[in-house]
């Protein structure tokens, strides 16, 4: 299969190459973190004084390697000490106290660990525990807009817009064929399924599967809503299931540790302060979230038009939350060094009454960073209002700067 280079992960990888750091390539299943250790294998694979060792972990091969003294054996028969050595492993949350091993490693002076991994609760927690500041944690996530298109030969068009906002980025579904309907839906939902049971329901031996499953198909139903673990426990009362808001906020936990939501917290815009309460969720990738709620309505849009764009600004490296202005909510409050942007994401403008509301929450807040109104509205060209830019979606979700 031919491995598509996605060259914004590519260099961020290299800049990190040979500075006795372990890079930790983190993200959900599926979303590409092992076809950018591949990259990195046969590009390195090329060279004559490298020594490439590779272990995939969700290959049957690489089985009896269980903990990190069977790790230490593998990479000791395979090591070279007259080559700079290459340590790729791929799935390492896998591997019991693989920290243990890799670093050991990385203190030789010709070897490199490039790790990917789906489990930011372990990673963080044993990483940080043991290694300090010896690694670098790099996001990788599903496919851009302008990735998908490059991936799927398609034209910048709204038509390849409503697909990307439908099937979402998974990098595999550049081999099922993006009008493959049944297929890429059966694709998703296995995905979904192994992040499930991988990543949560064996992982943190997860009893209520049932309850598990209710409360994330109440957060994919609800992306771009303020959620609470209260609210979810009044909404599983009334179909007849009780559960205690510290479990339910532990199941919530579950998904974003496996990547697959992320929670994001309110901030006070005046006070300049997180709010402690009522998050918003967005998922990963976008498909699986349409897969789960099965919806190809119109009255769905907004809600992954919010998606997409959040998505796009973190893969961009920046840090999102919703904006709290008195009594209005900015959608989103992105900062990235010293830059902040302000977005209000909406489906048309479609009269004053809209206007007045998307517009004017952003002119009340008194500052000069960018403000912006994202929307569908079929606009020739960009436009703004009193300084305020109007952007359709196709022509933010190709921007990483603004």
């Amino acid at each position: 299969m031919e491995l598509l280079n996605r060259e914004n992960y590519t260099q961020q990888i290299e800049q990190w190459l040979g500075k006795q750091i372990i890079i930790v390539l983190t993200g959900q299943r599926r979303v590409g973190k092992s076809m950018c250790l591949r990259l990195l294998a046969q590009k390195e694979q090329k060279e004559k004084d490298a020594n490439v060792i590779y272990i995939d972990k969700e290959d049957a091969a690489f089985d009896s390697i269980r903990n990190y003294s069977d790790l230490n054996e593998y990479i000791k028969t395979h090591y070279l000490e007259n080559k700079h050595n290459y340590i790729l492993i791929d799935e390492v949350q896998d591997i019991n106290g693989f920290e243990h091993s890799v670093r050991s490693w990385i203190k030789q002076s010709n070897t490199d660990v490039v790790l990917t991994g789906s489990n930011a609760k372990m990673l963080s927690s044993e990483l940080s525990t043991l290694l300090a500041a010896r690694y670098i944690e790099i996001p990788i996530h599903a496919l851009s807009y302008t990735e998908f298109l490059y991936f799927h030969q398609l034209p910048d068009s709204n038509e390849s817009l409503e697909k990307y906002m439908l099937w979402g980025g998974l990098p595999y579904l550049r081999l099922i064929g993006i009008n493959n309907t049944e297929q890429i839906t059966d694709y998703l939902q296995s995905v979904y399924n192994t992040v499930v049971l991988k990543d949560i329901i064996l992982r943190e031996q997860i009893r209520d599967v049932t309850a598990l499953l209710n409360i994330c198909r109440f957060v994919s139903d609800n992306i771009g809503k303020l959620t609470s673990p209260n609210s979810i426990m009044n909404y599983l009362r009334s179909q007849g299931e009780k559960l205690s808001a510290s479990v339910i906020q532990n199941y919530l936990n579950y998904f974003t540790n496996a990547y697959l939501t992320y929670k994001v917290p309110r901030y006070d815009i005046h006070g300049k302060q997180l709010l402690e309460n009522n998050e918003k969720y967005y998922f990963e990738d976008l498909g699986i979230r349409n897969v789960l709620v099965r919806s190809r309505q119109t009255s769905d849009i907004e809600k992954r038009i919010e998606n997409v764009i959040y998505t796009h600004l973190l893969r961009c490296g920046y840090k999102v939350r919703v904006g709290q202005l008195r009594n209005a909510e900015i959608d989103f409050v992105a900062e990235r060094n010293d830059q902040v942007i302000y977005i209000q994401a909406t489906y048309l403008i479609t009269g004053e009454e809209v206007e007045k509301r998307e517009f004017g929450n952003l002119q009340a807040i008194h500052n000069n960073y960018p403000k912006m109104v994202v929307s569908l509205n079929p606009l020739n060209t960009n436009s703004n209002m009193e300084g305020i830019a109007h952007l359709h979606l196709r022509e933010f979700l190709k921007q990483t700067d603004f």
